[in-house]
């Protein structure tokens, strides 16, 4: 009995590492935010801090964009797999050839706004200089402003605070979660009679979604929605527990030696989760509303920026 056991220890010893525990088959995805480290974002980096990409069997490595490579250009170029677009983004991209899966949809309501520096109404300074970031993300209200002739030079640059705080704008095009704050945290007491909320406006369109390439999509379709399932876990924990995700915000904040302060993040990370409640549910549903995309189709139709209605099929396979 005793050399028996002594035989078939020596087995189990013998057998490979993995025979005796098998640890899942990790899949590397590189995930490209379209913007800096900020909460914007939080959910992503809860769900790399907490392990639910792991869980799932993925190795993600969270790389933001740069001066000299956007999100857009990594994903083109292969270099990201995920990115985060904006509804009006994807459509734009789909109808002009560069077909982009939605994976996950987070974001329910529009949080883009125009602010005048000159103490009016900005969507009554016809020909006024409004400041745009060089980067996009404008589509909806470039349509908007052309359908209303309202002859906007638009100004491009990396810093719309920096123009409003200068006075070298008319208005600025900025997002409620983050130069709406910063603008304020500078000292500027802006009244809402100078603010220009689109979602007020008839044009609450949905922001910010999780989208991959059709061609990453058809090839390896299980980690995009294992890449989904463990965001969408993220950003259900940063809701339920906001002060430690902000926690792990700002280890992103420092780490990637991004100039802000923990109040403006917490604020930004109240008005993020709020944008993702279903105006008419209040809930987070995680999905593309069908009403929004046609609206979407029909003002970037109007303005000029597409030439066919993309469907929601086209967006979610």
């Amino acid at each position: 009995m005793k050399r028996f056991t002594l035989i078939l220890l020596a087995a189990l010893v013998a057998l490979p590492l993995g025979a005796q525990k098998t640890k899942p088959k990790q899949d590397m995805i590189v995930f490209t935010p379209q913007w800096t480290a900020q909460a914007q974002f939080a959910g992503y980096y809860v769900a790399q801090e907490l392990g639910f990409y792991e869980e799932e069997g993925l190795k993600v490595s969270i790389t933001h964009p740069n001066a000299t490579q956007s999100a857009e250009n990594r994903v083109r170029s292969n270099l990201s797999q995920v990115t985060t677009l904006q509804l009006a983004q994807a459509v734009q991209f789909a109808a002009n050839g560069l077909p982009m899966v939605n994976i996950l949809q987070t974001s329910m309501n529009n949080g883009m706004v125009v602010i005048s520096r000159r103490g009016k109404n900005p969507m009554q300074q016809q020909g006024g200089k409004v400041g745009i970031w060089a980067g996009g993300f404008t589509q909806l209200l470039e349509s908007v402003a052309q359908q209303a002739q309202l002859n906007f030079e638009w100004i491009r640059a990396a810093s719309m605070v920096n123009l409003y705080i200068a006075g070298a704008v008319d208005a600025i095009v900025a997002m409620s979660y983050n130069e709406f704050f910063q603008i304020r945290q500078a000292g500027f007491n802006v009244p809402e009679s100078c603010v220009y909320r689109l979602s007020g406006h008839g044009y609450n369109i949905q922001e910010d979604g999780l989208y991959v390439s059709l061609d990453y999509y058809e090839k390896h379709k299980e980690q995009a929605l294992k890449f989904a399932r463990a965001s969408r876990r993220g950003w259900d924990y940063t809701a339920a527990h906001p002060e430690e995700a902000l926690d792990i915000v700002m280890r992103y904040v420092v780490k990637n030696h991004i100039a802000t302060n923990r109040i403006l993040q917490h604020l930004m990370l109240e008005e993020i989760l709020s944008l993702q409640l279903d105006p008419d549910t209040h809930e987070r549903e995680y999905r593309i509303r069908e009403d929004m995309l046609q609206q979407a189709n029909e003002i970037m139709m109007q303005g000029g920026l597409i030439q066919r209605y993309v469907t929601l099929e086209e967006l979610i396979r």
